[in-house]
């Protein structure tokens, strides 16, 4: 057993800090669905070829899923997505649209946050949750005209306490638990385990349907 610097464990904080919002541009709604809002918008070059892409989170705006809750004010239950869009010269073609893929944030014992951003070429989607105490992210790479999963890390709190802290890599099919053993909360002490696994296949964005019930996808099968 042995102390576990956590400082850049995660990929969280900087990935959301550095990620620049852009403002929403006429040419993004041609490619949003009819009944759906841009909840958010990113960018930047996904595909390696010095141009701009973008991420949209979109959301459904079906009236009869907001509602009006006695205690938590207005809710909207429309479920989220994403779409991925490669630019092309003028244009921005799609290559990824999972309209449902993600939670409505208002539905209870959801992460309280969803923040994307892309970084070093690749997509970050990050999930927060009770107050930062529960951390999760996924990261993305542009292959084969789809994005596919490559890294899982997590970050499981109470309070200032870290517990576990997990980082899967679909690549080489390693998977590295770190989890607190000490009875102290202000002396951690971290034993690392590591593990192997297989996959039958690779993860991709638009077959994700709904990342609640798809985890890791590796401890949950």
């Amino acid at each position: 057993m042995k102390e576990l610097l956590l400082l850049s464990a995660l990929p969280f904080g900087a990935n959301v800090l550095a990620q620049e919002k852009i403002d929403l541009d006429s040419s993004y709604w041609e490619i949003v669905p009819n009944g759906h809002t841009i909840i958010e918008a990113i960018h930047g070059d996904l595909n390696g070829d010095g141009k701009d892409d973008i991420v949209l989170m979109i959301q459904g705006t079906d009236q009869n899923k907001m509602v009006t809750d006695e205690y938590r004010g207005q809710l909207d239950f429309n479920r989220r997505g994403i779409i991925v869009a490669l630019r092309n010269n003028d244009e921005y073609d799609v290559v990824v649209e999972n309209i449902n893929c993600l939670f409505s944030v208002d539905e209870e014992g959801r992460a309280e946050e969803i923040l994307m951003s892309i970084t070093k070429g690749n997509l970050h989607i990050d999930f927060l949750d009770g107050r930062f105490e529960n951390q999760w992210s996924y990261n993305f790479r542009y292959q084969d005209s789809d994005l596919e999963l490559i890294g899982y890390d997590a970050m499981a709190n109470r309070g200032p306490r870290v517990e576990v802290v997990t980082s899967i890599n679909y690549l080489t099919k390693k998977m590295l638990t770190t989890e607190n053993v000490s009875e102290l909360d202000d002396a951690p002490i971290f034993k690392e385990k590591w593990s192997t696994f297989v996959l039958e296949h690779r993860f991709k964005l638009s077959q994700i349907s709904d990342f609640t019930e798809f985890g890791d996808g590796v401890r949950n099968r």
